[in-house]
């Protein structure tokens, strides 16, 4: 089941016992279009604390179950003496792999970057190397994310309104862009693959389509060039 993430924002978490705060933001990878992290504002329990929650720390199915009717609130499989001892992060600053090996390292979890498994035991925390400086972890905000610029290869294609994500496995499936005016008056969603690379510094994603085939998703007329 695809949801859109815009959904989550806000939405209240819950500790195996007791609350913790609301969802603020995720962080995606770039390269995989994977959620790698969910960022929990625990105010007012922490008053300015932000902590980063991975998918191990759900259970398969909560987003789903998250979304019923009857509960607004997301569960987390943690105590809330867990969260409060674990790293803290800046989130002004980007979250370099040696912060996520920390982080990683306290709660014993995989490094997803090496294809760990499920549970980290000793003897591998032991026998992982540290990463180095440059390695680039290419996570980005999805809050950040929503509103760019999107440009086709021949010219303006619109803005992103929003992603849509499996719930159990945490990939971005879809992006939805609100059309240029000059090409459709609606929301059309692409695919990951049809995604070049996203220019931070200029708030941009670029798309290997064209205008015209972008009128051809929504079934709109293509206009001769």
């Amino acid at each position: 089941m695809l949801q859109n993430i815009q959904q989550f924002y806000g939405k209240k978490l819950g500790a195996i016992d007791g609350h913790i705060g609301h969802v603020k933001d995720f962080y995606f990878d770039d390269q995989v279009w994977t959620i790698r992290y969910l960022v929990a504002d625990t105010g007012p329990w922490l008053a300015g604390r932000l902590v980063l929650l991975p998918s191990h720390a759900f259970a398969a199915g909560a987003f789903e179950r998250a979304e019923a009717a009857d509960n607004d609130i997301l569960r987390v499989n943690l105590t809330r003496s867990q969260i409060e001892q674990s790293p803290s992060i800046d989130l002004h600053r980007p979250i370099s792999r040696q912060y996520e090996e920390a982080y990683h390292r306290y709660y014993r979890w995989p490094f997803y970057w090496k294809g760990g498994d499920d549970h980290l035991t000793t003897e591998a925390l032991q026998e992982e190397t540290l990463p180095q400086p440059g390695e680039d972890p290419h996570l980005r905000s999805t809050q950040a994310v929503t509103g760019y610029r999107v440009q086709a290869t021949d010219g303006p294609a619109g803005s992103v309104t929003g992603l849509m994500i499996h719930g159990r496995d945490w990939r971005i499936r879809e992006v939805i862009i609100k059309a240029a005016p000059e090409i459709a008056n609606e929301e059309i969603f692409l695919l990951p693959e049809n995604v070049d690379r996203i220019g931070y510094e200029e708030a941009t994603v670029y798309i290997n389509l064209a205008q015209n085939d972008i009128r051809q998703l929504v079934g709109g007329p293509t206009v001769s060039t």
